[in-house]
């Protein structure tokens, strides 16, 4: 179900009617920097919108994934999401510019809903962003809730550019609350769900990529919650 910010403000759609929460990428909210804050405020400046965030992300059966823009609008909605006081907030490529190239990653080993089953595996995946530098502000947030880094060809962590294309500390790009419910991410596994949408794939993937996995695992949790 396609839910806008504009249905939710006028009531047309609430949060409690659905079980799981998408917030996309692709310069939703503007195709300006700083768009994920802009939204994520729009939130937290509407005290009911707010109150409908922050019980959506209480209840234990409800599950998120914010990627790119929803990935920085998820991270400054942290205060309302249970177990993600300690997640970076994203800023500004230290390339200074945007982007956009196939990157690889590795999946850790972590809680998240999204990526059970998937630990160790590297993976390419499309980056596409201006600001994706996680900024951690005292605390690193603890290890078993980074979920996905950036790795060089070799699988060592990637800390330098192009292999790291926005300067993350420790390669790190992905991140999932304490009990795994809600999982943010800067790359786009959504645009390579299909082998056919690499230049060239591993004939044992057959139709589907590796990505794919992401929402089966999503929709079996869903269906046992």
């Amino acid at each position: 179900v396609d839910v806008h910010m504009s249905d939710l403000l006028s009531g047309r759609f609430n949060l409690e009617q659905f079980q799981g929460l998408a917030a996309c990428g692709g310069f939703s909210y503007g195709d300006v920097l700083g768009a994920g804050q802009g939204w994520a405020k729009s939130i937290l400046f509407n005290p009911a919108l707010r109150d409908q965030f922050e019980a959506f992300f209480q209840r234990s059966d409800r599950f998120a994934l914010g990627v790119c823009n929803g990935c920085q609008m998820m991270s400054t909605l942290a205060p309302l999401i249970p177990g993600a006081e300690h997640w970076p907030r994203f800023i500004r490529n230290r390339s200074e510019q945007f982007e956009a190239r196939l990157s690889l990653v590795e999946v850790m080993p972590s809680p998240s809903v999204f990526l059970q089953g998937m630990e160790g595996s590297r993976i390419p995946v499309a980056v596409a962003h201006g600001e994706g530098r996680a900024q951690f502000q005292q605390t690193m947030v603890d290890q078993q809730q980074q979920c996905l880094r950036y790795v060089e060809n070799d699988g060592s962590v990637a800390s330098r550019y192009p292999a790291n294309p926005n300067g993350s500390p420790e390669g790190i790009t992905g991140l999932c609350n304490s009990d795994g419910r809600i999982t943010i991410m800067m790359p786009h596994p959504e645009r390579l769900l299909r082998a056919m949408n690499f230049s060239w794939a591993p004939a044992h993937w057959g139709e589907h990529s590796p990505w794919q996995q992401m929402f089966n695992n999503a929709r079996a949790w869903a269906g046992e919650a």
